[in-house]
């Protein structure tokens, strides 16, 4: 981890993601649905018969303003929401780089990847991941943004797909920890119940991923079909190369290594004298604030 505090900077970062999705995406959902109608003329022309480009904003709630005549409105929330997407895909660039990177290291990745600047940034893994961004600028065509949108298919029933491993991992995990008689809760996050969300968040995520382009049957569209199921095919394919290819087992609850790399956390941890700081705290030192507080015992 590059955070200075791993067990208490990856652990706060993670108890907001629930808020995130409380206020992000329920509330939102529950807005969008309070603010609109589901056959208002221009949704349905954007969303349902293609015939807009979306250019005028095919937000939901820019419609809704605009169907309540509020002209400087909609032009603030475009300027949030490209501040918002900016934001998204700083975070993505680095879980991607990342991602790539330990990849690399694993020997599942080209080597030259694991190469890293005199700061730790993997350089090579970077620029490859920025060179995916640029497949956006498929939506400037015509005959070109009906790739980004089968793109745009693909990357939703990966990140599906993902969420389905997350929660499968998660079970046999908690499987791990019960018959090696491993405590949850002294781990510096402790889930709860578990592993009941686990399986409701694999149940759920199982039957969108399942349903997730019934539109391609009804009536049968082939390349609504792949761009759709093709990221599930790919990964069962992937996943049972992988198995056969190299031998690899599914390890057993009790032969689960639940240790890993701890101690060498606990040893980083044990030489970092810096205390940590908050969300806001760190905000004002990134513009020259600076803790008396902290100063004095550093000086101490």
């Amino acid at each position: 981890s590059e955070a200075k505090h791993p067990r208490v900077y990856v652990k706060s970062a993670f108890i907001t993601v629930f808020w995130r999705f409380f206020f992000f995406y329920i509330m939102g959902a529950l807005c969008v649905g309070v603010l609109i109608a589901y056959n208002d003329p221009t949704l349905v022309s954007i969303f349902i018969t293609n015939a807009s480009d979306g250019a005028e904003g095919s937000s939901p709630f820019i419609i809704a303003m605009q169907n309540l005549n509020m002209s400087g409105l909609p032009h603030l929330t475009n300027a949030l929401l490209v501040t918002t997407i900016f934001s998204a895909g700083n975070s993505y660039m680095y879980a991607a780089s990342r991602s790539l990177y330990g990849l690399a290291v694993d020997g599942r990745a080209p080597h030259f990847l694991a190469k890293c600047t005199k700061k730790g940034v993997p350089i090579y893994c970077v620029m490859v991941v920025m060179c995916f961004p640029l497949l956006s600028l498929l939506q400037l065509g015509n005959g070109s943004s009906q790739a980004l949108t089968w793109l745009t298919n693909l990357i939703t029933a990966g990140g599906i797909i993902n969420y389905i491993v997350v929660s499968v991992t998660y079970i046999f995990f908690y499987w791990a920890c019960q018959t090696q008689n491993v405590d949850r809760a002294k781990f510096p996050y402790y889930g709860r119940f578990q592993p009941y969300s686990a399986w409701i968040g694999l149940v759920g995520e199982s039957l969108i991923v399942i349903f997730y382009g019934y539109a391609s049957f009804t009536p049968w569209d082939v390349s609504n079909f792949f761009t759709h199921y093709a990221m599930l095919i790919v990964a069962v394919i992937t996943y049972s190369f992988w198995k056969l290819a190299y031998r690899t087992k599914v390890a057993r609850a009790q032969e689960a290594d639940l240790i890993w790399e701890r101690p060498l956390v606990d040893a980083y941890e044990a030489v970092v004298t810096s205390p940590p700081v908050g969300f806001w705290a760190e905000i004002l030192q990134m513009v020259g604030w600076k803790d008396p507080k902290r100063q004095s015992g550093d000086t101490a």
